[in-house]
């Protein structure tokens, strides 16, 4: 695709499914919510992040299942504790269903370099960011090989993975 479609774009699209793994143990490093939360300020995620959770219940409510794995080292960094306290508020509360998976025991999982979404099984968007977690850009591609090999990653993964409700990090 050339064209670089929106976040909105891509959900108002999917019909019936989107899963979004994330490998990374540091995103946004000047995300404002999460400097607010590193300094000890309250947060409403939904307030914060209105949009996102609005688009997600939409999405959500059409019938789309919506499912994100984190693999995460532990010890777990600030940001992904950060995630780990905000999650149940803000992505499970929209409708999201999530799991995180510990880094050591995914070392025998085929994964891409890169986080993905993968919408219907048809179409990966891959976010690409620098080294201290910078959101740089997206690439989309829907690639039948790349396509299979996410979803197989993804349900690798979420396989594995422990439930929201049962993690806890260390």
């Amino acid at each position: 695709m050339t064209e670089r479609p929106t976040f909105d774009e891509l959900f108002a699209e999917c019909t019936r499914s989107a899963v979004h793994l994330e490998m990374r143990d540091m995103y946004t490093p000047d995300d404002p919510v999460y400097l607010d939360w590193k300094a000890g300020v309250h947060i409403d995620p939904v307030e914060r992040w209105r949009e996102w959770y609005d688009l997600v219940v939409a999405t959500v409510e059409r019938g789309v299942e919506m499912r994100r794995a984190r693999i995460v080292s532990e010890p777990i960094t600030d940001f992904i504790q950060h995630e780990y306290d905000l999650t149940a508020d803000l992505n499970i509360a929209a409708g999201e269903q999530v799991r995180w998976l510990s880094r050591r025991k995914a070392s025998d999982l085929a994964l891409p370099g890169n986080d993905f979404w993968v919408f219907d099984d048809r179409l990966v968007r891959f976010g690409h960011f620098s080294g201290d977690g910078a959101y740089l850009f997206q690439e989309i591609t829907e690639e039948p090989a790349v396509v299979r090999l996410c979803v197989s990653a993804f349900e690798s993964v979420w396989d594995r993975a422990v439930d929201h409700k049962d993690y806890r990090p260390s």
